[in-house]
């Protein structure tokens, strides 16, 4: 059963067809993992999501700063409304189907088997896979639990930046949060430093991005993200990020996941909705 890993697709319903298309994928005998952000800034985010939830039986879906987002709206929270594109999917017909499905999503995939795992952004460096596996889990919890609005009306924000295992409470699990669905960036002694977008050749001294901090306990770990478009595709430090920028004008990129042989990319070209520059968060 072939496994592909599908980076950032944001809306953009179209690029995800074809590159369905030429993966040549087939429903009743392959797998999609998909690295979150399925929605915003792209022309169709409603689109994307019925036909990502339609394929439920054979994909897994991680979720993104931006599915979060939405989750965050349809709760109420209005902070950040302004840079959505997001009303179709709140207006529609099947809107309470199609986010009860989505805020039912992991933040974390871990196939042992394969010997990957997929999330959305960054892990940091003092978390070791297992750690990594049982916060993901705190938030899923949250997010499918009675009290799903209240985490959500509390999830915005950089704050607390540094790891404790004493953290409870709304400040664990935005840690959390942020670590899985906004991370690019930490310091030496693994403080998150979530407001720094740069490339790694031009960031400032002192920050390191998440794979390549010192110390870092999953550096033997095989980790499949998205997120960081202005990265473009990377395959170094036993990290594979795939968000190419479509939605920027790069590309939308699958790979192939095997155990046993290396990694396989496809990038379909993309014509681009936004212009590169352009907040990337």
């Amino acid at each position: 059963m072939p496994t592909y890993a599908i980076g950032d697709i944001q809306g953009c319903e179209l690029e995800l067809h074809r590159l369905l298309e030429r993966i040549r994928f087939d429903p009743g005998a392959d797998h999609l993992w998909f690295a979150g952000d399925l929605v915003n800034r792209g022309p169709d985010s409603l689109g994307v999501l019925r036909l990502v939830r339609s394929l439920d039986a054979c994909s897994v879906v991680v979720l993104g700063n931006h599915d979060l987002h939405l989750l965050a709206l349809a709760a109420g929270n209005q902070k950040h409304a302004q840079k959505s594109t997001l009303q179709a999917v709140l207006e529609a017909p099947d809107r309470e189907e199609l986010l009860d499905w989505l805020r039912r999503r992991p933040l974390l995939h871990h196939d042992s088997a394969k010997g990957y795992t997929l999330i959305h952004a960054g892990l940091p460096p003092q978390w070791t896979l297992r750690d990594a596996r049982a916060c993901a889990g705190e938030v899923e919890t949250a997010l499918r639990g009675s009290d799903w609005r209240d985490f959500l009306s509390a999830m915005y924000g950089n704050e607390p930046s540094r790891w404790s295992p004493a953290l409870t409470g709304i400040d664990r699990l935005r840690f959390i949060t942020n670590c899985l669905t906004r991370l690019r960036y930490c310091t030496a002694d693994g403080a998150l430093a979530l407001k720094e977008k740069s490339l790694p050749a031009n960031c400032p001294a002192g920050l390191f991005p998440w794979f390549q901090c010192p110390g870092r306990q999953t550096r033997t770990a095989r980790i499949i993200f998205g997120h960081w478009s202005a990265l473009g595709y990377w395959d170094q430090d036993n990290v594979w990020g795939i968000d190419s920028g479509c939605l920027w004008g790069g590309s939308l990129t699958a790979v192939r996941v095997r155990k046993s042989k290396p990694i396989e990319p496809l990038h379909l070209p993309c014509a681009g909705y936004l212009t590169p520059g352009e907040d990337g968060d």
